[in-house]
């Protein structure tokens, strides 16, 4: 990958991490670590077909964290300037001073540290200008809006560029970087008038941005999503099987990493406390992270504190293997990191007993009469207790086959309950950041209504 996509070379980046390192060893830090980043992109959005904002960003930052022994200080800067680095030191250095001693505080152990990082191809530039941009975000809506009469408005549709590098560097000798993109393009149309509109969305994202799906398909199929939810009715209170659709899943797959997240764990804020080997999935799901998947979003050779990423099995069998740790709060939970300061990377959620039929439609089948949930709104899940209610919209089931939107209901239950309660897995992979996983079927939840 060509550094002239940026200001300053990696090269430049790894010189300014050396030089506040020293600074750092001069001011009487026992320990310090400190990223550098640069990067640039440009953002527009039309709605109607007529631009309503182009947004060019170009932006660097410094962080440096110094130790006095079990303490620690934090500064922030965007002036690479000598005067500038040695005052944001000092500033790190002098909070260090006065604050309370951690004995989980430090920088990880060295000999977890990547030392000879894999080029994982991460950054794929999308030379474009504005106008071309703009030009791509009118192609999706007037996709949307020529699909049927019934598409009346839009809330718009956006192109992301971004592009960006990094270099990480600490005083055990750690020093490593590298660039990386990330591009995205959505619609969102409405369809109906007054008050039977419904809206809905689809978007495309990848850091090359040749692997982003056609303009005009993300357009067409954004307007069927929304389409499909006209003349939405409301459900009487009841108990039955919830499809979730893949997108959905992944969120499924996100609140499963923050509840076995060190953070959510050594403050015993978590419904899957004291987790490890134990089964919380029935035996036929399995999770895996591989981190090094070359080109993927959530890839890295190494975690936001330099330690070396691992692919491993996460959930074999349903049984916990491993939870999402740093070094700092592997040290709080009496454990030793795994790489995952910063969060998980590119997990995958399968099950054992997923067929070539159990595609969206088949995974309809299979829950015979219940319902498919499309959209989740509000926060409502509770890491301690595990309690979940979460406002939905989706479609009403029967015999496999869909009979008509719904909207204006509540679904609830416990995720551990829930874990437990998966069926299957479909075979409709999406990936959705860093997670991937197919639609989920759980056997049983409340259905809040009318």
């Amino acid at each position: 990958m060509n550094d002239s996509v940026f200001t300053h070379t990696q090269d430049q980046l790894k010189q300014l991490a050396q030089d506040v390192l020293a600074i750092a060893k001069e001011t009487g830090a026992s320990d310090a670590s400190v990223e550098i980043s640069e990067g640039s992109g440009l953002a527009v959005t039309v709605r109607k077909g007529q631009v309503e904002t182009i947004e060019q960003n170009k932006d660097k930052g410094i962080g440096v964290t110094v130790y006095c022994g079990q303490r620690r200080g934090h500064a922030n800067t965007s002036d690479f300037s000598s005067a500038s680095l040695r005052a944001t030191v000092e500033a790190a250095y002098n909070i260090a001073r006065f604050t309370a001693e951690d004995p989980a505080a430090g920088l990880p152990d060295a000999d977890l540290l990547e030392m000879n990082p894999r080029d994982l191809r991460l950054c794929y530039p999308w030379e474009i200008s504005a106008e071309e941009a703009v030009q791509i975000a009118q192609r999706c809506e007037a996709a949307a809006f020529g699909v049927d009469r019934r598409i009346t408005n839009s809330e718009g549709a956006s192109v992301y560029v971004q592009q960006s590098h990094f270099v990480a560097a600490n005083s055990l000798g750690f020093c490593a970087g590298y660039p990386f993109s990330r591009h995205t393009l959505s619609v969102a149309p409405i369809a109906g008038k007054g008050n039977k509109m419904q809206r809905d969305d689809w978007y495309t994202s990848a850091r090359d941005p040749k692997k982003l799906a056609d303009a005009e398909k993300v357009g067409r199929y954004a307007a069927e999503r929304a389409l499909a939810r006209l003349n939405a009715r409301k459900l009487d209170t009841r108990t039955c099987p919830v499809l979730f659709e893949a997108p959905l899943a992944a969120g499924l797959l996100g609140s499963f990493v923050q509840a076995t997240s060190g953070g959510a764990l050594y403050r015993k804020s978590t419904f899957l406390l004291d987790s490890l080997g134990k089964s919380i999935f029935p035996s036929h799901i399995q999770i895996v992270e591989d981190p090094h998947v070359v080109g993927a979003v959530g890839s890295s050779p190494f975690d936001e504190e330099g330690v070396r990423t691992q692919t491993r099995k996460v959930v074999s069998d349903g049984v916990l293997q491993g939870y999402f740790l740093s070094s700092y709060t592997a040290r709080k939970l009496g454990m030793q990191t795994t790489g995952n300061a910063g969060g998980s990377h590119n997990l995958e959620m399968t099950s054992k007993e997923t067929k070539i039929a159990d595609n969206f439609e088949g995974m309809l089948r299979k829950m015979g009469t219940g319902l498919l949930v499309t959209e989740l709104m509000g926060q409502g899940t509770n890491y301690v207790t595990g309690d979940y209610s979460r406002g939905a919209s989706g479609y009403w089931v029967e015999n496999g086959v869909i009979q008509y939107p719904v909207e204006e209901i509540t679904i609830a239950g416990n995720m551990k309950d829930m874990f437990q309660s998966i069926v299957g897995i479909g075979n409709d992979v999406l990936t959705r950041g860093n997670k991937s996983t197919g639609s989920i079927l759980i056997e049983k939840m409340v259905v809040a209504g009318s």
